[in-house]
Order: structure tokens, then C-alpha cells, then sequence
């Protein structure tokens, strides 16, 4: 790392971090201030800020939250990193010495505000053991403070499951949060937007309407996911990061669709690992009115278990042309699906599935486009005997499937190795 000049001041990157972000929290403006006065008190530059909100020290380390650890790749950079305190660095002794080990490694110096102290914790990279051993003992104690909030919160849900009050979390599709009838703590309401959304999910279920039907039914509405309308009724904005991507809002899928007709919770359940919550006798413990009384909750599982036990086809553990087969219409792979009732089963484009919209989705009688695709392959490499998808894969064989006439047969297909 260049060595700054005798009239530049070191430069200091400022992080800021909390677990939980409210609509009213002051909590990151009072740590950049405090940052900023030990920035001051060091004689150092405050160059950037690395700010990860929401994000929570106990479940990620230093080199794990999204805007921390990016500057942490490129520490040439700045010459330190500031943080209002220790518990806002790492509430771990593992994560601590790993932070204090990258210092020591990339010659940067760590410095943690102390509330109780006019002076911060510093920590430089030729720091001596007294130092070091400080700051190992109050990310020890802050480990630990950290454990017993989290048994405490245990034991309040658990509490609370059993008084039937709502202790925060993901609200189920279909309510919303309300003030308890006891006029202590919360519970949940039919939510007066997505109650007709919900009946009508289950309608278009008994009426044949397949689930994937069904999730771009709604996109096509424009109906918010649940996640996205609990950030809504929270006043928080929608969408998020999930895979890699950001997302303004997210999509349907049937898995998601499947999640809402599954849980308990449409009987006014409180639920909690996907199994409802029972009190000493035995009797459900109720969060909120139902929306489908327990005859209506049973029927619409026997229909969801009467299309997921139909007659399936035997097949191999890997389809054949699983990464092989393409959709011309979106580019994306295509999937073995089962014909219930008949001995042979389909590729398909999945892409709703994958919450993507295909202009032209394909699909193709599975055995057909085997038989099509080993004996192209057998033509192009002068090959006899079993063909096996490892051969395929290896020799860089691509078929893809346009959406053709009714009636199938190999005609829609193009293939090149």
C-alpha cells in the first residue's frame, strides 16, 4: 500500500451497520456521527462509508454483508475503517480475529468507538497483545449478549404462539397485523385487498386451472407476492435481492402459490414450522378469522394431492436432455414433465416456473426427442451403443425446440452440435 504523504491525512472508510431498519430508527445517523468524531479525533479522512442495513453481525461476518465486504476486496483503498463501536463490527470472537487478521495482513488499522470512553479502540496492524486482547473480550461479551437476546426472542414467540398474539415475521397472505382484542400486543385481520385474491386462487384451483396458470394470472394482474405486500403495508419499498439479482418486485411462481394453499394459516392458525400450533388440549390456537373454514381448507387439499399423486410415467433419475434441450422462444433450458394417466412424459419450457416470461413456449413428447436427438448424434459422431446425456454434455450438444404445430412429432426441431 502507497504511503501517504506528510500532508495527507489517512484515509478512513466509515461502516455502518444494523440489523433491523424501521421507518423511524436514528440509530445509522447517530453512528455516522460518532464515526465522524473519531474519524476527527485520529486525524483521519472519511473517504467513503460502507453501509449495511438490515443486515445482522450474529448471522454474517464482516466478509459476508453485501457493501462491507466489497470495499474489503479492495483495501488499497483507505488506510482504515471506522465503526461507531465494537457490537456494529462483529458480535463474534471467530469473526473478530478474522477482521483483525485481515487488518494485520493488508496493513489497515481498525478503529471502534467506545460510548463509555472519549477515546476509541485502535487496533493497528503492528497492534500488541493488550489491544487485541481487548477487543476480543468485548466482541466475546458482545457474542453473548447476542446469544441470550436470541434465547429471550425464543421464548417470547414460543409465548406468544401460545396466547395466539402475532410476534412479527412474514404476515400470511390473506391479513394483515391489528391491534389484539385484549388490547395487548397484535394479532392478524383479514386483510380487505387480499381476502377476493385469495378466494379466488382457490376457485380457479378446483375449477382445473394449473398453478403455473394461475401465478401469470396475477402477474398479468399486477397483484403484489406476499412478500411484497407485507413490505407494502410496512411502508417499505418492494423487491429485494434474491440469487444474485435485484429486483423491483418479485414474481409468482407455483411454488410460491403452493406455499399460500398449503399453510394452515387460511383457518386462522398460528403457524410455525408450516404445522399448526396447538394449546394443552390439543385444540388449534387461532391468530386471526379464517378465511376458508376447515371443510373448505380439506377439499382444497384433496384436489392439490389429487394432482400431485396422479400416474406417473417411469423415467430415468436425470432426463436424458436435461442442459441439452433449449427453448427457441426464451433461451432457457427445458424440463422433463410427467403426463398423469400416460406412460410418457414431455420437455417443457419452464420459464414461469422460473419467474421469467417466454414469448413463444415450447414443448416436445420426451421420447420423441430422444429418439431424435441420439440418433442426430449417432449421424454426427459415427457413434453405436447407448447414448448417455454425459456424452452428450461432453461433446457440447445443444437441441433447441420451437413451439410448432399441434400434433408434435420431431418436425419443430433444430439441433447443432
Amino acid at each position: 500500500m502507497p504511503e501517504p504523504s506528510p500532508t495527507e491525512h489517512p484515509r478512513a472508510l466509515g461502516a455502518v451497520r444494523l440489523s433491523t431498519l424501521t421507518g423511524v430508527t436514528t440509530s445509522p445517523d447517530r453512528q455516522r456521527a460518532d464515526i465522524r468524531l473519531r474519524a476527527e479525533q485520529m486525524g483521519f479522512t472519511l473517504i467513503a462509508e460502507a453501509t449495511d442495513l438490515g443486515v445482522s453481525a450474529r448471522q454474517k461476518s464482516p466478509f459476508e454483508r453485501p457493501s462491507l465486504s466489497s470495499w474489503l476486496q479492495r483495501p488499497d483503498e483507505y488506510d482504515a475503517i471506522v465503526w461507531s463501536h465494537v457490537d456494529r463490527a462483529a458480535r463474534s470472537v471467530a469473526h473478530m480475529a478474522e477482521l483483525i487478521e485481515w487488518g494485520r495482513q493488508h496493513a489497515t488499522t481498525l478503529v471502534f468507538g467506545m460510548s463509555e470512553e472519549r477515546q476509541p479502540l485502535v487496533v493497528t496492524p503492528q497492534a500488541d497483545g493488550d489491544a487485541i486482547r481487548r477487543c476480543m473480550n468485548l466482541a466475546y461479551a458482545a457474542e453473548q449478549e447476542a446469544h441470550a437476546l436470541s434465547t429471550r426472542l425464543t421464548s417470547a414467540h414460543r409465548a406468544l404462539r401460545a396466547m395466539g398474539r402475532y410476534g412479527g415475521g412474514l404476515v400470511p397472505f390473506g391479513y394483515r397485523k391489528a391491534p389484539h382484542p385484549s388490547g395487548i400486543g397484535w394479532c392478524l385481520a383479514p386483510d380487505p385487498q387480499t381476502v377476493p385474491v385469495v378466494r379466488a386462487i382457490v376457485d380457479d384451483v378446483h375449477s382445473g386451472l394449473s398453478l403455473v396458470a394461475i401465478a401469470h394470472k396475477l402477474e398479468t394482474a399486477g397483484v403484489l407476492v406476499p412478500r411484497d405486500r407485507h413490505a407494502q403495508l410496512q411502508g417499505r419499498p418492494t423487491g429485494g435481492r434474491r440469487h444474485g439479482r435485484d429486483f423491483e418486485r418479485f414474481r409468482w411462481t407455483a411454488g410460491s402459490l403452493c406455499k399460500i394453499l398449503r399453510t394452515p394459516a387460511l383457518m386462522g392458525h398460528r403457524v410455525h414450522k408450516r404445522e399448526t400450533v396447538r394449546d394443552i388440549e390439543g385444540a388449534p390456537v387461532l391468530i386471526g378469522a379464517p378465511l376458508l373454514t376447515e371443510e373448505e381448507f380439506q377439499a382444497l387439499q384433496d384436489v392439490l394431492d389429487t394432482r400431485s399423486n396422479g400416474t406417473h410415467p417411469k423415467r430415468r433419475e436425470t432426463s436424458l436432455l436435461i442442459g441439452i434441450a433449449h427453448c427457441a422462444g426464451c433461451g432457457g433450458r427445458m424440463y422433463f414433465a410427467t403426463r398423469k394417466a400416460y406412460s410418457y412424459g414431455d420437455y417443457v419450457c419452464r420459464a414461469a416456473a422460473r419467474g421469467a416470461t417466454c414469448p413463444s413456449l415450447a414443448a416436445m413428447r420426451a421420447d420423441w426427442l430422444d429418439e431424435y436427438t441420439v440418433g442426430r448424434y449417432r449421424e454426427a459422431f459415427a457413434v453405436d451403443g447407448e447414448v448417455t446425456r454425459e456424452q452428450l454434455l461432453r461433446d457440447g450438444v445443444r437441441v433447441t425446440v420451437a413451439k410448432g404445430r399441434s400434433g408434435g412429432g420431431p418436425e419443430p426441431v433444430g439441433s447443432r452440435s
